[in-house]
């Protein structure tokens, strides 16, 4: 098995979706988290607030300078992920389709470098 992030791709701001709209998206991603804990691949996974909570800190020589926002200007960013434990990329892929579907918005799946073992430790 090998560690696999799912990355949700935000649009815009980050403006969250009228009550009406966001309530059958998380009751789908619910679903899917639960097929998850199921088979037996979920880690966990959770949702992130808006950009403009982001502080970054950036090496700046000797210091270390910190600075409220995004780290860069873009027209999507990362509103949530999950980390799940997955034979191959193509099982990682089938749960990505499923989350897509769920939460309605692009899904970058990576994999994480080295074995599982060495990030729970």
């Amino acid at each position: 098995m090998r560690h696999y992030l799912l990355t949700v791709q935000q649009p815009g701001d980050g403006s969250p979706l009228p009550p009406e709209q966001l309530a059958p998206i998380i009751k789908d991603v619910s679903v899917v988290n639960e097929e998850m804990r199921a088979a037996g691949v979920w880690v966990f996974a959770g949702g992130l607030h808006p950009p403009s909570t982001a502080t970054v800190l950036r090496p700046g020589g000797a210091e270390v300078v910190i600075t409220d926002g995004p780290y860069v200007e873009g027209k999507e960013h990362v509103g949530g992920l999950t980390v799940l434990a997955a034979a191959d990329l193509d099982e990682a892929l089938a749960w990505g389709r499923k989350l897509a579907r769920a939460t309605r918005l692009p899904i970058e799946v990576r994999p994480f470098q080295g074995e599982p073992d060495e990030h729970l430790a």
